[in-house]
C-alpha cells in the first residue's frame, strides 16, 4: 500500500484583502510540520500542490526542494464567490469581519450550494466533487510510495467524506474540523483507497506547538 498525505496549508490571511497569503504563524507551522516529517524520516517521493500561493509557499516553508506539481484540483471552492452568489453581491459586513459569524456564514451557504438553493456561482457543488476526485486519481496514479499533498479544508473535507462513504453534509463537517497544517493519512492501491488518519497534529503537541495552533 502506499500514502498519500494531504497536509492543508499553513494559516493565512483572514480579513485582509487578500487572503491567499500565509500569515508569519502560517510559515512558522509550516517550518513545524516539515521538520516533523524530517524527524520521523517521512520523506516524500513525489510533490503535488494546488495552485493556490498559500499552498505553494506552505510547501516551500516546509523545506523539501523538490519542485512539486500541481493540480487546479486541489484549490479550495471559492468562498467569497459562494457568497457573493447566495447574498447577490449584498454580503453583510459582519460576514465578511467577525469570526464567529464568518464561519456559521460558511456552514450554511455551503448546505445551500450543495443543494443548489442559489444560483451565480462560478462552480456548482457537483463540479467542485469532480474536480477533488480527479485530483485525487491524480496524485494516486503513481509508482511513487509516498505522496505529499499541500491542499485546503475543504477539499481534505470532500476526500475524507467520500473515501468514508459519507454523505455531502460531512463534507461540511469535516471541513470546519480541519487545523492550519494539519495532517490527514489515506492509503491506496490500484483502485483501493481509504483513510487512515484525519487531521493529525503531532507538531503542536508541545508547550511551545501548542501556540502554532489555528484554524483560520
Amino acid at each position: 500500500m502506499s500514502e498519500l498525505l494531504v497536509i492543508r496549508h499553513g494559516q493565512a490571511s483572514f480579513g485582509q484583502d487578500n487572503y491567499d497569503v500565509l500569515s508569519d504563524l502560517g510559515h512558522k507551522q509550516s517550518e513545524a510540520i516539515g521538520a516533523l516529517l524530517r524527524e520521523t524520516g517521512w520523506v516524500p517521493d513525489r510533490l503535488v500542490t494546488g495552485t493556490l500561493k498559500r499552498q505553494r509557499d506552505t510547501l516551500s516553508s516546509m523545506g523539501f526542494a523538490q519542485a512539486p506539481e500541481e493540480h487546479a484540483g486541489f484549490n479550495e471552492y471559492d468562498f467569497g464567490d459562494l457568497l457573493h452568489a447566495r447574498f447577490k453581491g449584498d454580503v453583510p459586513d459582519l460576514v465578511k469581519g467577525d469570526r464567529k459569524t464568518h464561519f456559521r456564514a460558511l456552514r450554511e451557504t455551503v448546505f445551500e450550494w450543495q443543494d443548489a438553493a442559489f444560483d451565480g456561482a462560478s462552480e456548482t457543488y457537483a463540479e467542485f466533487a469532480a474536480r477533488v476526485e480527479a485530483a485525487r486519481a491524480f496524485a494516486c496514479d503513481t509508482k511513487a510510495k509516498r505522496v505529499l499533498v499541500i491542499s485546503s479544508g475543504g477539499v481534505i473535507g470532500q476526500m475524507t467524506a467520500m473515501a468514508l462513504g459519507a454523505d455531502k453534509r460531512h463534507m461540511m463537517e469535516l471541513n470546519l474540523q480541519v487545523k492550519n497544517t494539519a495532517m490527514s493519512r489515506f492509503m491506496f492501491s490500484g483502485p483501493k483507497f481509504g483513510l487512515h488518519e484525519f487531521n493529525a497534529t503531532p507538531h503542536f503537541m508541545t508547550p511551545s506547538g501548542a501556540d502554532l495552533l489555528s484554524y483560520s
